[in-house]
């Protein structure tokens, strides 16, 4: 499969104030998680002038909220390959296995690095080795953890440290705006806008050859998600005005295990890590009923999309809105030490996990596609490189392993760090003026999308469901580009109204893929068709927006399970 794609982009901006100021570099890193750090820590190494951007503080994204910690065959009987299987099992015949085997095999040394940057993993009292739990889908205790639960924590504390004593410019409260490219289509930096009073203050650009987005996730789409506030989706809209293709954007994995705290619960909610199944808590509903146990060999240790469904069947089942994970035979010490972060979330909403069952549900937890690259995480834009949650590796396939996202962020940071340092100092071509073009939603859109998202797109999908999400989607779309088109008028730009306006544009290639996809695989869930249909979908939809059919979305799907190459009709020395 070819698209034929036009190097230029789409023409498609953001409306924005022009930038004020500007610094100038040779790589720009967009987000401050493992993967963005890391790629910025070792493109300083190589001696390229580095910034990084990042949306709020720099140890404010996704990494730092990851609880169970990082899966590496690091332990004695453990092997690379054994990973490989159980990760190409969860990906229910997508994962790319050229993508998967280099994530397993480079990872072991990949956390080796982590370590001597300064991270600290918890290890045994007897040994001195690295202590390994065990979480879904996982044949072997391969998860390296740290604080008990804060893996997370330990890791972003110790990659900020690390950037801090590097001396690299970072430009905090930063919501990344567009792509600049050159008249070839070159990328030739990033426009962004800074949130409050400092050194830089407003709409400003960074000029720079070579733009990393490690923006992260897009759980924000949806009312209830265990992602932070910042998680709106920005670099895969940015990614798309820009002419990148995105893929897999169908498969959303739905964490089995969230803190239930309501009905109406919204936004950022806690999460109940897969390492307490994995050091055996149970699964029950009401009556204390097993109900995973049967279903899968590993009953409450399957992958998570066949967890999260369990759940699911067995609420619809009793008419009710919550299961339960029950450990209390942990003990209250086990708690305490084990998992000190979890048991302070559940007491401080009046749950204690010492003497009760915890209330859970499924909540948008990670977006298994993102915008697609090859294996140095190059995209289909020239001098756009992608890594992290927003990319699509082809790793994950229809459904990411538990705890190979860590992993999956340090191991391309490190390929694309690599892949630029390789390369002769680029000179860039000035970043074109582009008008923008496409409408701005009001603010008040972002709660009218997550309301359309979770009732059309959630966990249960259906063709119903979904044209009613997409005939929902397509109003507030039209609604805003007429009053453009019309009248000349758009929402006041602002960071809400930037917000609102990726977290439309992600939404409608979520639903128009997950309309396509006509089977359930994975993450995706459709009712309609519950079975997995390999003769007709064990094939990627690769999406981009129009530049010339009022910015509609193309989706194509793939001719077999593998990806096209990643290329681009420049010349081919960018990407030799």
């Amino acid at each position: 499969m070819s698209t034929g794609r036009s190097a230029a982009g789409t023409g498609i901006r953001l409306h924005a104030p022009a930038p004020g100021w500007s610094l100038d570099a040779d790589v720009v890193v967009v987000g401050s998680g493992v993967a963005g750090l890391t790629v910025a820590l070792r493109c300083a190494a190589a001696g390229r002038r580095t910034v990084v951007v990042t949306k709020a503080r720099l140890d404010d994204g996704s990494t730092r909220w990851a609880q169970g910690g990082i899966a590496a065959a690091l332990g004695d009987g453990d092997t690379p390959e054994q990973h490989l299987d159980d990760t190409l099992v969860a990906g229910a015949g997508l994962c790319d296995e050229a993508a998967v085997r280099l994530l397993v095999t480079e990872g072991p040394g990949a956390v080796r690095r982590l370590i001597s940057t300064g991270a600290v993993f918890d290890t045994s009292a007897e040994t001195g080795e690295i202590e390994l739990t065990r979480e879904g889908g996982h044949h072997r205790r391969r998860i390296a953890h740290a604080g008990g639960d804060a893996t997370g924590a330990e890791i972003s504390r110790a990659l900020v440290e690390a950037v801090q004593d590097a001396g690299i410019e970072t430009v905090e409260n930063a919501l990344v705006l567009d792509l600049l490219q050159d008249a070839e289509g070159r990328t030739a930096g990033v426009t962004l806008h800074v949130m409050g009073e400092g050194q830089h203050d407003g709409v400003g650009a960074v000029h720079a050859p070579a733009v990393i987005l490690a923006t992260g996730g897009m759980g924000q789409v949806f009312s209830a998600t265990t992602n932070p506030p910042v998680s709106t989706g920005d670099g895969v809209a940015l990614a798309l005005r820009a002419g990148a293709e995105v893929s897999d954007l169908e498969f959303v994995q739905f964490h089995p295990t969230v803190l239930f705290l309501g009905a109406d619960a919204e936004g950022q909610q806690p999460l109940v890590s897969e390492a307490v199944r994995g050091e055996g808590a149970h699964l029950v509903d009401a009556d204390g009923v097993r109900f995973m146990v049967g279903q899968h060999e590993l009953a409450e240790l399957a992958p998570r999309d066949i967890v999260a469904k369990g759940i699911m069947r067995r609420m619809q089942e009793q008419g009710t809105r919550h299961m339960y994970l029950d450990a209390r035979h942990f003990g209250a010490e086990m708690w305490e030490q084990r998992f000190p972060t979890i048991l302070a979330a559940c007491r401080s909403h009046g749950i204690d996990p010492v003497t009760e069952p915890i209330p859970v549900a499924p909540a948008a937890h990670y977006a298994s596609g993102g915008v697609r690259t090859d294996l140095h995480g190059r995209t289909t834009v020239p001098g756009l490189y992608a890594c992290g949650e927003v990319a699509c590796t082809g790793v994950h396939g229809a459904n990411r392993l538990a705890s190979n996202s860590l992993l999956e962020g340090l191991v391309f940071a490190e390929r694309i760090a690599d892949d630029i340092a390789r390369r002769p100092l680029a000179g860039y071509g000035p970043g074109i003026p582009v008008p923008a073009t496409g409408p701005l939603q009001p603010a008040e859109a972002r709660y009218e999308i997550q309301r359309i998202m979770t009732d059309g797109a959630g966990v249960l999908r259906s063709a119903e469901s979904l044209a009613t999400a997409a005939a929902a989607l397509e109003d507030l779309y039209a609604a805003a580009l007429n009053n453009l088109e019309a009248h000349g008028k758009t929402a006041e730009p602002g960071v809400d109204t930037w917000e609102a306006t990726n977290l439309l544009c992600v939404a409608r290639v979520l639903v128009a893929a997950g309309r396509r996809r006509e089977e359930t695989r994975g993450c995706h869930w459709r009712e309609d068709h519950p079975d997995r249909d390999d003769a007709h979908w064990r094939r990627h939809l690769v999406v981009r927006l129009s530049a010339t059919e009022k910015r509609a979305l193309v989706v194509t799907p793939t001719d077999s399970a593998d990806f096209p190459p990643v290329s681009h009709p420049l010349s081919q020395e960018q990407q030799a």
